[in-house]
């Protein structure tokens, strides 16, 4: 934001500018609708989400967050459970000996530069589609597409169909929380969600890492030269509190088996008393 906007907004009350971002937002976001639903690459997106409603309704899942927890967590027992994988998780896929049933990134810095990793992979993949522009290089057929989601950054929601708009809630946790509520997953468990960051700074700040990463569970993970961006913690638990409430209204829930994580949105359970 230039000054000159931050001076004009600040002169007047909040009241006055939230009418006004509100509609700006929802009118891009209906700007987004037609690519976002009518495009090929959506609606065989679309096509895939609709197979996957409540396709595990019943079942139980694990989100398995990036946190520097992830080390003290024995992720072996999770071989044989359904099991959402985030951004970089599949650096950890040779120590574990296998990978995550799912994979989602909808960061533009990540998948900007993690693509080829990402296509190389052969897990069901749920990217932004925000992001196509970074796979469309690799010059993909029907057959062998990712999903990509429609997840904004405005409009705040929980999506419980992912073939519509998902808000992205500033953490990719939420877009799994989504995904996982859409399958039908009738108990989601989080691991390695320390909802904590060694470094701090204005959310959302594109920075550059200058060396080993210190914020994830593996040094490489945004290592020296990476870009991406600081978090914005507050939003998250916004979102989290929505994700909370939509799972409870249906009879399901969310748990919470980071070991020393910060999260306190969701009950906390002992991971080893799950199996």
């Amino acid at each position: 934001m230039t000054n000159l906007r931050k001076t004009i907004k600040n002169f007047f009350p909040s009241a006055f500018w939230q009418p006004i971002s509100e509609t700006r937002y929802a009118l891009s976001r209906a700007a987004q609708w037609p690519m976002a639903t009518l495009h090929p690459w959506r609606r065989e997106s679309i096509r895939q989400l609709a197979a996957l409603k409540n396709a595990y309704k019943g079942e139980r899942c694990f989100i398995i967050g990036n946190g520097p927890s992830l080390k003290q967590t024995d992720v072996s027992k999770l071989k044989n459970e359904y099991t959402f994988g985030m951004n970089r998780i599949y650096l950890a896929f040779p120590e574990w000996g296998f990978q995550t049933s799912f994979l989602v990134s909808v960061n533009d810095l990540v998948n900007e530069q993690c693509a080829e990793d990402f296509l190389n992979l052969d897990m069901p993949r749920f990217f932004s589609w925000r992001s196509r522009r970074f796979f469309q290089t690799f010059n993909l057929k029907l057959a062998n597409l990712p999903t990509f989601l429609h997840t904004t950054y405005t409009g705040p929601k929980f999506a419980t169909d992912a073939c519509s708009r998902l808000w992205e809630g500033a953490t990719v946790t939420y877009a799994c929380l989504q995904l996982a509520y859409h399958m039908g997953f009738d108990e989601v468990i989080l691991i390695g969600v320390d909802h904590s960051f060694t470094s701090k700074g204005q959310p959302n700040t594109t920075v550059v890492s200058g060396g080993d990463d210190p914020n994830h569970f593996d040094p490489r993970y945004f290592g020296k030269g990476f870009r991406w961006q600081l978090p914005d913690l507050d939003t998250s638990e916004q979102a989290y509190i929505r994700a909370r409430q939509a799972f409870e209204t249906a009879g399901r829930r969310v748990l919470d088996a980071t070991i020393g994580g910060k999260l306190t949105v969701y009950p906390k359970i002992n991971y080893d008393d799950l199996f």
